[in-house]
């Protein structure tokens, strides 16, 4: 049977407290309630703008446009057929926007400013 020091524990609890990271991230999460013609609407995001980019499970973004009292409509972008009723929908805290200049001339993009073509990342500057 292996021994147990005492002073060795106590360092290596001593040194988990000191480096535990208390961060806290808080985030406003809505779920979706019916889904229809490229529209979501969503109940619990009371905090969204106009605009912002909401993002849904299975990496399919949305814009918030419609505010309501009880609800927000969303336009969502991009393949949304395994999105129902009762998955999350969290905020971004942006409003949607895309790269601007140089980079994107020539470039095929998507609706989120993501190349669609075969020529890398782009590196922009500017939104």
């Amino acid at each position: 049977m292996a021994n147990i020091n005492p002073s060795e524990i106590t360092q290596l609890i001593r040194d988990r407290i000191l480096n535990y990271d208390a961060a806290v991230e808080v985030s406003e999460v809505g779920s979706v309630i019916s889904l229809g013609d490229g529209i979501a609407r969503l109940h619990g995001l009371d905090s969204v703008m106009a605009g912002e980019e909401i993002h849904f499970s299975g990496g399919v973004s949305g814009i918030a446009m419609n505010l309501e009292e009880y609800q927000v409509g969303a336009v969502l972008l991009g393949d949304y057929t395994h999105l129902k009723e009762g998955d999350q929908a969290r905020r971004t805290g942006r409003i949607i926007s895309i790269p601007v200049g140089d980079a994107m001339l020539g470039r095929v993009v998507n609706s989120l400013g993501q190349p669609l073509d075969d020529a890398g990342p782009i590196e922009a500057s500017q939104y």
